[in-house]
């Protein structure tokens, strides 16, 4: 037996919460074509999401350690696919909208540039006289201009829900006018589902590979009374040092899934939402933790900040990187025939920078270095 996209759509509507974004009601896509027959319009986001070109370049992008650091950190890509399956976990338990919650996930971290957040701070500074340079709008552009994969349409002419969820996601501009919103919408339960579990994933295993990476150790984290709570772990407590740190994180990892679970159903117990629409209304967030869980969460972030972030390995890696890319920039605006010439076209469309800016974001870690020294090494090929 078959089930073709009209009984998965009333299948939605049969099980999911009355507050779940439905894909049968989605306002649609920017330019019109045929709709799947044997899968939901969410689904088809996340497909062509998966088998994007930009999706997988996330295997060589940095999280927090540079690729030559080692094999086993993770990176873009592993990162992407834990935020994933927490959000599936979270959106399944609340009956919110698992393709949906799935699709902003999987794309959520598709505009980062090569060397993480340093190759986002470089990229912002010198494009900041031609408005800078943010990984949120630089996904939405990625989606919706940059990935080049059929003939009708630029980008991946995805749903609405999906790309108003994705540029929901940590916005620290005016997102919202890309998708030319003028309502007071806010986002949606599956948009705050896949926030909620980007911020407890990176948390939890950012803090895994900084003991992994020797920059952190367990004897440090007993400075942190409420995560030794919750982890069951005394200050003077003994420990299995070749357990503690698998134990830790998916302790951890399962406290703050219980947490926002809990949390979260209590707020929508008090709001008790007929809609969707009514999620997005509301003028605070419907998808929290407790004051419990947020203090942990505070005290990790600031731990992180100041024993890993700041770690002489770190900064040595940003600031290699931001060199990097601030070199590579202004070499290739100095001279844009340096460009490969597939580029040459977008430069009437959006500009010398920003185009450069594009090129620059694409590239993975690898691909950064050997750019660099193409355009810098005597002895290496062009």
């Amino acid at each position: 037996m078959r089930f073709d996209r009209e009984q998965l759509e009333q299948r939605e509507r049969a099980t999911l919460a009355p507050y779940a974004t439905f894909s049968g009601d989605s306002r649609g896509r920017t330019y019109d074509e045929p709709k799947p027959s044997y899968r939901t319009g969410f689904q088809r986001d996340r497909d062509r999401i998966l088998h994007s070109a930009a999706f997988r370049r996330l295997e060589y992008k940095t999280q927090v350690f540079v690729n030559d650091e080692g094999d086993y950190y993770r990176t873009r890509l592993t990162h992407t696919l834990e935020v994933s399956q927490i959000g599936r976990t979270i959106a399944r338990a609340l009956g919110a909208n698992e393709d949906l919650v799935e699709a902003i996930c999987l794309a959520h971290d598709l505009g980062h540039p090569p060397f993480g957040h340093a190759g986002e701070n470089a990229l912002d500074r010198v494009m900041a006289p031609c408005g800078g340079f943010n990984h949120n709008v630089q996904t939405y552009r990625v989606l919706t201009r940059l990935e080049h994969r059929y003939a009708g349409w630029p980008g991946l002419n995805l749903t609405f829900e999906t790309l108003s969820g994705v540029v929901s996601h940590k916005a620290t501009v005016d997102t919202r006018a890309l998708l030319s919103i003028t309502d007071h919408a806010g986002p949606g339960l599956e948009a705050q589902i896949a926030d909620a579990a980007d911020e407890l994933a990176y948390s939890a295993h950012d803090l895994d590979d900084g003991l992994s990476a020797g920059l952190l150790t367990m004897d440090e984290l007993k400075q942190l009374p409420r995560l030794m709570e919750v982890i069951g772990i005394g200050r003077d407590a003994p420990y299995d040092a070749s357990l503690a740190r698998h134990r830790l994180v998916r302790t951890l990892v399962g406290y703050f899934v219980d947490d926002v679970l809990q949390s979260t159903e209590a707020r929508l117990e008090q709001l008790r939402p007929a809609s969707a629409a009514e999620i997005q209304m509301q003028p605070e967030p419907v998808v929290v933790y407790s004051q419990s869980a947020a203090a942990l969460r505070e005290e990790l972030r600031a731990f992180l900040f100041e024993c890993m972030y700041r770690s002489y390995r770190v900064v040595r890696m940003a600031q290699r990187a931001e060199r990097f890319v601030e070199a590579m920039f202004a070499t290739l605006v100095a001279n844009p025939l340096q460009l490969p010439p597939d580029t040459h076209a977008q430069i009437e469309r959006t500009g010398l920078e920003r185009t450069v800016a594009d090129y620059i974001a694409c590239m993975t870690d690898r691909s950064a270095l050997l750019e660099y020294q193409r355009l810098y090494d005597p002895l290496t090929r062009p």
